[in-house]
């Protein structure tokens, strides 16, 4: 048993953003949350990394609620990357993949060499290390985001949860992060726009509409034209070229006003 949630419900500024979502992402596995934007995707992940507190039902970790637990407990089990960070204090790269510890020291204690060992495998993994002892606001955007993806395997998580993680990111990038994640002995759950990079390296989907769980399962089963249609508004043909099981999704056009199919 891992991350969990059951009938979650959030609203903001009195609009509904997640309507009674379940998801159980299989532990070990690699979750790909997706859905038009505005489906509910980030406050979903916020909701399960608890920086935000359902209005309805439940999020647990390992059957326990989450909002029982101790904050610096549950940051030692569960990291989070973000859409993007930012910072106006000067720090070199190690600094912020530093930060990944915090969860595991106690304050104002120096890092020990356990510490600095998880410090320098995340800049290895992520292919930073050798810009180390670069300046935060030098790096590009692209290097920003695996700086923040180093700082999460510093920490040493049992769960990941990352926001469009290949935003900024060119496409070799793009497919060496999420070979990293699913390489990676954690239960994942990445929320992603494209769907054959979703296809091509997550074991499970689930995928959201208006801030409800429309679908969930293997990506062979979930990536129908038909769900596409009725999600995204577009017309699209799917198919298996490799016979892996794994399937691939060309987008032919929109959809006529008023023939997508009905929710």
């Amino acid at each position: 048993m891992t991350l969990a949630a059951a009938g979650v419900t959030r609203t903001a500024d009195g609009r509904l953003i997640l309507d009674g979502v379940g998801i159980t992402p299989p532990p070990g596995a690699v979750t790909g949350l997706l859905g038009p934007n505005g489906s509910g995707k980030s406050t979903l992940l916020r909701v399960l990394s608890g920086v935000l507190a359902p209005a309805s039902g439940v999020v647990t970790l390992d059957g326990a609620p989450l909002g029982e637990l101790r904050r610096r407990d549950v940051a030692r089990r569960v990291a989070v990357v973000e859409q993007q960070a930012d910072t106006l204090v000067e720090l070199t790269v190690t600094d912020v993949v530093r930060l990944g510890r915090t969860p595991h020291r106690r304050a104002w204690t120096p890092l020990t060499a356990a510490d600095e060992r998880a410090v320098r495998d995340a800049l290895e993994r992520t292919g930073l290390a050798g810009h180390a002892d670069r300046a935060w606001h030098t790096l590009s955007g692209g290097e920003r985001q695996r700086a923040q993806i180093a700082r999460a395997l510093a920490q040493e998580p049992r769960e990941l949860l990352l926001d469009e993680p290949t935003n900024h990111l060119d496409i070799q990038h793009q497919h060496d992060l999420l070979h990293l994640v699913g390489e990676l002995e954690v239960t994942s759950v990445v929320a992603l726009h494209d769907l054959n990079l979703a296809a091509m390296y997550c074991d499970h989907l689930v995928i959201l509409r208006q801030g409800r769980v429309v679908a969930a399962g293997a990506p062979r089963q979930v990536l129908t034209e038909e769900l596409i249609a009725a999600v995204y508004g577009v017309r699209a043909s799917v198919t298996e070229p490799d016979g892996d099981g794994r399937p691939y999704v060309r987008v032919l056009g929109t959809l006529t006003r008023g023939t997508a199919p009905s929710r």
